[in-house]
C-alpha cells in the first residue's frame, strides 16, 4: 500500500481533522491544506478546519485567499484542545510543533506532509520529500492516485502554489513538479492564475525594498542588507529575491524588524553555500533559522532591545552589527561586508 492509500486509511478512522498551517501561510501551505481537506472529505470526515497564525500580509497571499475564497480560522489555544480521541491533527508545509507554528512543542501530531528539511519529526503518518519543489506537488500526486475529482479552484490553487514556491520554475523545480503542473493545467482557471500573478503592491513594500537596496553591503559574492523597521514582513523575501540578482552576488541575506521580532530571509544559488544551514548555525542559540540549500528564513526575538526607548536608527545599528558579525563568522568571510 502506497503513501496516499496509507493516509486515506488513517483519515477513514477519524471523526474530524484540524489542518494547521505554518505561521504567515503562503500559497503552497494553503493549497496543500485545501488538498488534505479534500482527501479527508473523500474519506468521510465532515468536520474539517484549516487553522493559521500570524498574518497573511504578502499581497500575493492575500489575493490567493480572497480570489479563491479559502475558508481559514485563526489558531487559538482552544482550537485543538479537548478534541475527541479520534480527532486528527495535520501539518502541511512544516513538520515540528513549536517550529514556525504556534503549537506547544509537546503537541502530538497525526499527519505531516512537507518538502522542507526537518529533524525529529514525530507523527503517525509522515511524508517529507525534500527533493520536491513544493508540498503541493506531493498532494497533487495523492489526488491523482486516489482518483479524487478536481474542481477548478483546487486545481488553480495547487498549480499556482507550485509555480510560486519554485519561483516560476526557476528555483528547485523537479520533473515531479512539472508533471504535477501538467496534470493540473487542464483543470485550472488560467485567467485566475494571471490575476494571482500580478497582485497590487503596497507603498510599504516598495519602501522596504528601497531601504534594502540603499542599505546593502557586499563582501565578494555575499550581500547583506536590512529594511529597518517595517510592517510589511513579506517585503523581506521580495527584497532578497531582487538583490540576489545583482551582478556578482551569489548569496543575499536581508533582515528587518517587524514588531518585536527580527525576520531574516536568505537566497543562495551558490552551490557552495547552504542558506538553511547558514541561518540555523548562525542564529539557533538566539532564535530559529533554516530552510533549503537556496532558500531560507529565520526569526529572532528582539529580547532586551524591545524595551529600548531610543530611536529605531540606533536599534538597527546595533542589530546590523550583531547579525552581520554572526553571518560573517558563519560564512567564513575575511571581514565585514563593505559598501
Amino acid at each position: 500500500m502506497g503513501l496516499p492509500h496509507e493516509l486515506y486509511g488513517l483519515l477513514e478512522e477519524g471523526s474530524e481533522i484540524n489542518i494547521v498551517c505554518h505561521n504567515n501561510p503562503d500559497p503552497d501551505c494553503l493549497a496543500s491544506a485545501l488538498a488534505v481537506g479534500r482527501v479527508a472529505a473523500a474519506a468521510g470526515i465532515d468536520e474539517r478546519s484549516i487553522l493559521y497564525s500570524g498574518d497573511i500580509s504578502h499581497q500575493e497571499n492575500r489575493a490567493f485567499v480572497n480570489l479563491l475564497g479559502i475558508d481559514l480560522e485563526p489558531y487559538t489555544a482552544g482550537s485543538i484542545n479537548d478534541r475527541p480521541s479520534d480527532s486528527l491533527l495535520a501539518f502541511v508545509d512544516h513538520s515540528v510543533p513549536g517550529q514556525n507554528n504556534p503549537l506547544p512543542a509537546e503537541t502530538p501530531v497525526d499527519i505531516v506532509i512537507d518538502h522542507h528539511p526537518a529533524e525529529d519529526i514525530d507523527a503517525q503518518f509522515v511524508d517529507r520529500r525534500e527533493e520536491h519543489g513544493a508540498t503541493a506537488t506531493i498532494l497533487t500526486e495523492y489526488l491523482r492516485v486516489l482518483e479524487i475529482e478536481l474542481d477548478t479552484d483546487l486545481a488553480t490553487a495547487l498549480l499556482f502554489a507550485i509555480r510560486s514556491d519554485t519561483l516560476g520554475f526557476l528555483r528547485g523545480a523537479t520533473p515531479a513538479d512539472y508533471d504535477a503542473v501538467g496534470y493540473l493545467h487542464d483543470y485550472a482557471d488560467q485567467e485566475l492564475i494571471r490575476q494571482l500573478s500580478t497582485p497590487s503592491v503596497t507603498g510599504g513594500t516598495l519602501e522596504a525594498i528601497s531601504a534594502a537596496i540603499d542599505n546593502r553591503r557586499t563582501n565578494g559574492a555575499v550581500l547583506i542588507s536590512h529594511v529597518g523597521r517595517t510592517s510589511e514582513r513579506d517585503a523581506l523575501p521580495q527584497a532578497v529575491d531582487y538583490l540576489v540578482r545583482l551582478e556578482g552576488v551569489r548569496t543575499a541575506i536581508v533582515f528587518g524588524l517587524v514588531d518585536d521580532t527580527i525576520h531574516i530571509s536568505a537566497r543562495s544559488p551558490d552551490a557552495r553555500v547552504h542558506a538553511g544551514d547558514v541561518l540555523r548555525e548562525a542564529f539557533d542559540d538566539v532564535g530559529s533559522g533554516g530552510g533549503h540549500h537556496d532558500v531560507a528564513g529565520g526569526q529572532i526575538p528582539l529580547g532586551i532591545l524591545a524595551d529600548y526607548d531610543g530611536d529605531d536608527r540606533r536599534v538597527m545599528e546595533i542589530l546590523e552589527q550583531i547579525i552581520t558579525a554572526r553571518l560573517v563568522a558563519e560564512l567564513n568571510l575575511s571581514e565585514g561586508p563593505d559598501g
